[in-house]
């Protein structure tokens, strides 16, 4: 009979997670969809839970504010892709194909999340300022990745760390102007695409010539 009861709580607690993960959903997508044309700092806690359908109280279960909600789709944005382009490096052994593969990686994702591209686009240059910051922060990540797994692909070796750096942070600006541009062009994304690796081919050519002084 213990063990009834017990079952019974653990079904109660899992539909409960379930729910309160259904409605952070939905805050999140609701979220979304208001900044579609705007910034977060033009909408309120009231608009995205009259959006969700929820009370105003209700939201503050899921977040405290509508700063931190957009600090969550920053992290949601970022950490697949992070997670595809990690996945690529680990599997390019050549500029070439580094390249290449990030492009399509890119370009996919894009394509499957539109809305949190645009919402980074917009946020990057409008959003409240932890949400800009956060923006920063995740594109050093990507960037300090990036260099230190460049240091490991032939052609490096002449490189300082300054400069290893450097060259990362400028193939992730490309990446981030780029992803910019698949969001505000989606039926151009072929020549989008084939502009950018020539873009970076010109740029890594020149890269792989450079001879950083000891």
């Amino acid at each position: 009979m213990v063990g009834v009861v017990e079952s019974r709580g653990e079904a109660v607690d899992d539909s409960r997670k379930a729910r309160k993960e259904r409605t952070r959903r939905a805050i999140l997508d609701a979220a979304l969809g208001l900044t579609a044309d705007t910034s977060l700092v033009a909408i309120s806690l009231r608009q995205v839970a009259k959006e969700v359908g929820i009370v105003p109280t209700a939201f503050y279960r899921h977040f405290d504010s509508v700063e931190s909600l957009g600090l969550a789709l920053v992290d949601e944005s970022f950490v697949s892709l992070r997670e595809l382009l990690r996945d690529v490096r680990t599997r390019a052994p050549e500029f070439a194909d580094l390249i290449d593969e990030s492009m399509v990686v890119l370009v996919a994702h894009v394509r499957d999340h539109p809305a949190h591209y645009s919402f980074i686009a917009r946020e990057r240059m409008a959003g409240p300022v932890r949400v800009r910051d956060a923006i920063r922060h995740e594109i050093e990540l990507i960037t300090r990745e990036l260099a230190t797994d460049v240091a490991l692909l032939p052609g490096t070796g002449s490189f300082s760390p300054a400069h290893l750096h450097l060259l990362a942070d400028l193939i992730v600006s490309f990446v981030v102007t780029t992803a910019e541009r698949l969001v505000d062009d989606p039926a151009a994304e072929d020549r989008i695409l084939a502009d950018t690796r020539t873009q970076l081919r010109m740029l890594l050519i020149g890269a792989l010539n450079w001879r950083s002084r000891r």
